[in-house]
């Protein structure tokens, strides 16, 4: 059972949608967390953030400026710090396309000054976010994350004798976050249609809530180099219209470059190393530190049929236009109403 009473955890990308949802967490879970650091580079970010937490009322929290590219800082941050939660990245897809070598130092090269600091100081436990367009990418930002992913799972064999553990939590579009489809519908309906990229698109579907439940459970559960992928339900993109906006003109758009029409979590040759854990898929690195009988009985973990995938476009469970409205009042826009067509 995780407990970050008298803990101190780091949130690199701390400003963000998750990042905010993980600082609500874990002062409402854990009152007795000894730290809570919120390192980004935006001070404007930290400047609007910090007026939610005060310090008199919330004294265990600190604002770090600094950016992920800067290993010094990024040393300097993780001193006496024992969780990190790496949420930094660079993630709209036609700017990584139009701004590669930005996406690359961001994603790839603070990936490596993340792990470096972390094996450098004292920190126990790391949780790197992943994203569905590392699975089979075929934009630059899904290949920057893919090797985000695969250096936080190498660095459990490069730690010698440090306990630290580095594991990797990957899932789809989150309800409401920033830059998402949900928001943005939202604002678009007042211009009296919402562009649709294509109306065979579908997403997976996650609240940051969530997305929160699955760090915790990555920071308690993981035994080093898990990569775990949540089960939840599918929606088309059209429902999301539906459910926003269903009496103006919905105008099909094209997909934008780099973009897929299904979400893919996990691939048919990820399959050999994917276990069924309930509530989770976890994908297992090819090389362990641990003894995979040990695992699966501690986990009652079990063994995907060979060629098994995961793909929003193929899932079993499904959100309407009614039931994605109580979702978006309940985790987006508890005044959302729907839009109906002026006169």
């Amino acid at each position: 059972m995780l407990d970050l009473n008298g803990k101190s955890i780091l949130i690199t990308g701390g400003t963000g949608s998750l990042g905010k949802a993980l600082t609500k967490r874990i002062f409402s879970d854990f009152p007795k967390v000894a730290r809570v650091v919120i390192f980004s580079r935006d001070e404007q970010k930290q400047f609007q953030m910090a007026q939610q937490y005060p310090v008199q009322d919330y004294p265990a929290i600190r604002f770090f400026i600094g950016d992920v590219r800067d290993k010094e800082r990024m040393i300097r941050a993780m001193n006496g710090i024992d969780y990190v939660i790496h949420a930094a990245a660079m993630k709209h897809v036609p700017i990584a396309e139009y701004n590669p070598s930005e996406c690359i130092k961001t994603n790839i090269g603070g990936a490596e000054n993340v792990i470096h600091a972390c094996l450098q100081t004292q920190v126990k436990r790391v949780v790197a976010l992943s994203t569905d367009k590392a699975c089979a990418p075929i934009n630059l930002y899904g290949a920057t994350k893919l090797t985000s992913d695969k250096l936080f799972i190498a660095a459990n064999n490069i730690r010698g004798k440090n306990p630290i553990r580095f594991s990797v939590v990957r899932y789809g579009n989150v309800m409401g976050s920033n830059g998402s489809v949900i928001p943005f519908f939202i604002k678009k309906r007042n211009e009296g249609f919402l562009p649709i990229t294509d109306p065979n698109m579908t997403r997976f579907n996650i609240s940051l809530d969530g997305g929160v439940d699955m760090v915790f459970h990555a920071l308690s559960h993981a035994w080093g180099g898990e990569l775990f992928v949540p089960k939840i339900p599918s929606y088309k993109i059209t429902e999301i219209a539906k459910a926003i906006a269903p009496d103006i003109e919905h105008r099909f758009v094209g997909i934008r470059p780099g973009e897929k029409i299904h979400e893919e979590m996990i691939t048919a040759s990820d399959s050999y190393n994917t276990y069924d854990l309930g509530k989770y898929y976890t994908i297992l690195p090819s090389v362990l530190n641990w003894d995979i009988n040990d695992y699966v009985e501690a986990f009652g973990a079990e063994k995907v049929p060979l060629g098994f995938s995961y793909n929003s476009g193929d899932n079993t469970e499904w959100l309407s236009a009614e039931e994605l409205r109580i979702l978006i009042k309940e985790h987006v826009d508890p005044n959302f109403t729907i839009t109906s067509k002026t006169t």
